[in-house]
């Protein structure tokens, strides 16, 4: 009788969770991980990006830096959260609108269908914009084909869904608004007439692969450099460069972007 309850009080024990020590004192080896996978430093932001990576390892009981290392490594899924954790995507339609407008003069006097991509597109904003200063000044959509890269996947979401705050669409006139957007609320939903012609792709400009999504008459890439030290900017650069279809054709950087 007395050996049951040993064997029992035994087995309890054995069943108690082991509790690994926690240990978030050197993100380093997480931030050149980072670095070599997406180009994004935090040389500058090291204890922001402690607090961050702290923040994502205790919300799935990840007990330190070196094992969501391990686990990033070999584990596809979490690599791609933590991508969205720590890439930000704010911006609005319209935003540097006069590259917009440059690029519809060009497009214009183009006899040939154009393809255009937006590296990285965010939220969609810039994709958009876009698609509607193209039909509004006349260009069919049919001569039309653009493409929103980004390396966040909640972004791309959010993206395809087309759904946005006041602020979004802040500067855009009340016209465009009612021409191309059904409002609820303070949600402004982006009509299909226009989503219909942005394709998104979940695409890192550093892989290999990359390459494979073809060439581009025009490109746009605005504040994507502003996260990436000299190095990496050249090597962004140049990668860029090559997805043109004419070497003369300069590709629309942000005003913030320093190359």
């Amino acid at each position: 009788m007395f050996d049951f309850f040993k064997k029992k009080k035994k087995s309890i024990v054995e069943e108690e969770k082991v509790v690994e020590p926690t240990d978030y004192t050197n993100v380093e080896p997480i931030a050149e991980y980072f670095k070599n996978e997406t180009g994004v430093t935090f040389d500058n932001q090291i204890s922001i990006l402690t607090n961050k990576v702290m923040t994502f390892c205790r919300q799935r009981e990840i007990s330190s830096f070196s094992k969501l290392l391990k686990m990033v490594d070999e584990d596809a899924v979490i690599k791609q959260e933590l991508i969205d954790y720590l890439t930000t995507n704010e911006t609005f339609f319209y935003r540097e609108f006069r590259q917009i407008a440059q690029l519809v003069e060009l497009v214009k006097n183009c006899e040939h269908a154009v393809e255009i991509l937006c590296a990285p597109s965010a939220t969609g904003e810039e994709p958009y914009s876009i698609a509607i200063a193209l039909f509004e000044a006349g260009v069919l959509p049919s001569k039309v084909k653009i493409v929103g890269i980004d390396i966040n996947s909640d972004a791309l979401a959010k993206a395809r869904e087309a759904v946005y705050k006041e602020r979004n669409v802040r500067n855009v006139s009340d016209e465009i608004k009612d021409k191309y957007f059904d409002r609820d609320g303070e949600l402004y939903a982006l009509k299909s007439s226009i989503k219909s012609h942005v394709t998104f792709r979940l695409e890192n400009l550093f892989d290999p692969s990359f390459v494979n999504i073809g060439k581009f008459d025009f490109i746009f890439s605005r504040n994507m450099f502003i996260y990436f030290d000299a190095p990496t900017k050249i090597k962004a650069k140049n990668i860029l460069e090559s997805m043109r279809k004419n070497s003369e054709q300069e590709i629309f950087f942000g005003h913030a972007d320093q190359l």
